[in-house]
């Protein structure tokens, strides 16, 4: 491992990736290693939480000025479509994207798009729309919170449509993260930035995810269970019915639909490096926009190899950030996730590699 690229934060505090030393590839990262290194991209969160049954809420990646009458180029890919993700089709089909992404859990996310719906509407210049494609992803927090009471409402999305800003961006157990488990440790909001030179230019790309998908965790080429940190909390396991994982990706990069959702398809890649399963029951989606489609000339196919492979470090990363920067919940029925403490994870990456047994 390297030496930790940012300064170490406050005791007690959480720590992501790169406070402890975990570099993942060779790009630099942007200032804040957040998806709001993209200029003109803002996150909003509402933490809905009413102990001890419901841990849920709503998280918005709001580009600057988006909408109806300005959309932004934008590509998606499916992984798997175990999942709701409402607004793809006309994402697909036109390739653009008229309004900010939302993530909540999966019987909220309809109430959100209704929400979000009416947000627009109030909108400077949308007076007279009368056609609108709302992009609302889901993840299921039914292990840890009260689905069925669907606990976000119109307040919540607001709220975090609202408040969202850009710089440094809470991650963990916030917003649409509250109630996400994945690779057998509690998950939530995790983000990450590159910065890639395509053909003699600089831009930045990106990531934020919404982690709740099972498999085993993989850092650096190490698995990591809790078994083997000795956080086996001796309770059920989430079913692969409850997972997914959403998967949003900015870049200030010119490029088209096309090219945007072939960066949405290595966003989705990407999981497999941390360990996913990508099981029947798991909804992996990735959605992809760019800020300035007018940013010089259009990037070639050819010269995308370095953004590629920028998308891939960072969803990897933003990945180990949800889990470094989640707490141990203890939620609906009594079930409890174990957060992934960062000095046991680096005692498992310093342990020797076990050989398996002939």
């Amino acid at each position: 491992m390297e030496p930790p690229a940012h300064p170490q934060p406050a005791p007690g505090t959480r720590r992501r990736a790169r406070d402890l030393g975990i570099v993942i590839g060779q790009a630099a990262t942007g200032p804040l290693n957040a998806i709001t290194d993209v200029p003109g991209v803002r996150v909003g969160h509402t933490t809905v939480r009413r102990q001890p049954d419901v841990h849920s809420g709503v998280t918005a990646v709001v580009p600057d000025a988006v909408g109806p009458h300005a959309p932004l180029p934008a590509g998606v890919f499916t992984g798997n479509g175990y999942g709701k993700l409402i607004g793809t089709t006309q994402l697909t089909e036109l390739g653009t994207l008229e309004t900010p992404i939302l993530l909540t859990s999966t019987l909220s996310a309809f109430r959100v798009a209704d929400a979000l719906v009416g947000w627009m509407l109030q909108r400077p210049g949308c007076e007279e729309v009368r056609s609108l494609n709302p992009v609302v992803g889901e993840c299921n927090d039914g292990f840890l919170s009260d689905i069925r009471a669907r606990p976000v409402h119109e307040e919540h999305v607001r709220a975090a449509l609202d408040t969202a800003s850009g710089g440094t961006v809470a991650e963990g157990c916030v917003g649409a993260g509250t109630g996400m488990v994945a690779l057998g440790f509690k998950a939530g909001i995790g983000t990450a930035s590159r910065t890639a030179d395509l053909g003699g230019r600089c831009f930045t790309t990106g990531v934020l995810v919404q982690a709740n998908f099972g498999g085993t965790l993989r850092v650096l080429g190490r698995t990591v269970t809790p078994q083997s940190t000795g956080l086996d909390a001796g309770g059920p396991e989430p079913v692969a019915e409850t997972g997914s994982c959403m998967i949003v990706v900015a870049t200030d990069a010119p490029l088209d639909a096309r090219q945007l959702t072939r960066v949405a398809r290595r966003a989705v890649f990407a999981l497999a490096r941390t360990g996913a399963a990508y099981s029947h029951g798991s909804g992996d989606y990735a959605v992809a926009f760019g800020t300035r489609p007018d940013a010089g000339a259009p990037v070639p196919d050819a010269g995308l190899g370095p953004l590629f492979e920028a998308v891939l470090d960072g969803v990897e990363e933003a990945v180990l950030n949800s889990l470094l920067a989640a707490t141990t919940t203890t939620g609906f029925g009594g079930r409890t996730v174990p957060a992934l403490p960062a000095d046991l994870l680096l005692a498992a990456l310093a342990a020797p590699a076990v050989s398996p047994a002939r």
